[in-house]
């Protein structure tokens, strides 16, 4: 049962104070302690999560990135009700929140635990930035800045050189992120139970052009290379938190903290749900058992 909920709104999103109000008034007639917030800074929300049961995000996918983040040291869950466009990681609509709360507060759901990624940067024995929490949910990315020259990359896995890459970046991935900007550039898509990290290089010029799903509980370090002509920033899930110059190494691996998810939906959610979205011309046709199968049919 829960006893304290949270609820997280994006602040930009139309019509979402609003649902916050219902779903406030909701959980208070039913005597559960409520607390919302639409700033996301922190150190304003982490005191406010230790001692939730659960936490309400209310936006796309980017809102629901950054309350797992700032939940997963508190190993509190989050439940996400979809206001933006795509929604791969939430689980309704502002439509269907009161159903879903129904769900909820009968423990009629499972949690699906997703890895994150742990990054330091460092400046020779100077530790420029360490990612902490919160921790990378879908990647941490090496690119260049500003300037149109691609950069140098020396990649080694647990110690031991790899590959050279000359590219405008390299992409360090959790499954989750597979989806993300590692799916937009050709790497594959991996399930989000794995806790396997996925390297995939950002336009490479003569270089690996073929992305690496490493095994589980590698580390990844990439050294920006002393002949690179141009800066070069480290982005962890599209926030910058490092300008890099030649000779500065990261390194990146598997998060001590997972994410951790509110699923109303079957285990086997996931392919449906991310297929709906890239091939949303492709109808749905149910077999008599009620399991769901696609029709191919010719597309314009």
């Amino acid at each position: 049962m829960f006893k304290r909920v949270g609820i997280l709104g994006h602040p930009l999103r139309p019509g979402t104070e609003d649902v916050i109000e219902q779903i406030k008034d909701s959980l208070l007639r039913r005597a559960i302690e409520t607390w919302s917030r639409t700033t996301w800074e922190k150190d304003a929300v982490a005191p406010l999560i230790q001692g939730s049961d659960l936490v309400i995000a209310i936006g796309g996918d980017g809102a629901m990135l950054r309350a797992a983040r700032v939940c997963a040291a508190a190993k509190v869950p989050v439940f996400g009700i979809n206001t933006g466009h795509l929604g791969f990681l939430t689980e309704t609509s502002p439509a269907g929140w009161e159903h879903s709360l129904e769900y909820l507060l009968r423990g009629d759901y499972w949690i699906e635990e997703r890895m994150m990624l742990r990054a330091e940067a460092w400046r020779g024995d100077e530790l420029l930035v360490r990612s902490g929490a919160p921790d990378a949910l879908n990647d941490v990315v090496i690119s260049r800045g500003a300037s149109a020259r691609s950069i140098l990359l020396e990649l080694y896995i647990d110690d031991g050189w790899t590959t050279t890459y000359n590219a405008d970046g390299l992409i360090i991935s959790t499954p989750t992120g597979s989806t993300a900007y590692a799916l937009a550039v050709g790497g594959p898509i991996l399930p989000p139970e794995l806790k396997n990290i996925l390297v995939v290089a950002v336009a490479p010029h003569l270089s690996l052009d073929r992305p690496l799903v490493l095994s589980e509980g590698a580390t990844v370090q990439v050294s920006i290379g002393a002949e690179t002509q141009t800066d070069a920033i480290l982005t962890v899930d599209g926030e910058h938190v490092a300008d890099l110059e030649p000779g500065d190494n990261v390194t990146v691996q598997a998060s001590h903290d997972l994410s951790r998810f509110i699923r109303l939906r079957e285990h086997n959610y996931f392919y449906r749900s991310l297929l709906d979205r890239m091939e949303p011309r492709i109808p749905v046709r149910h077999e008599p058992n009620g399991r769901p199968r696609p029709v191919m049919t010719k597309r314009a």
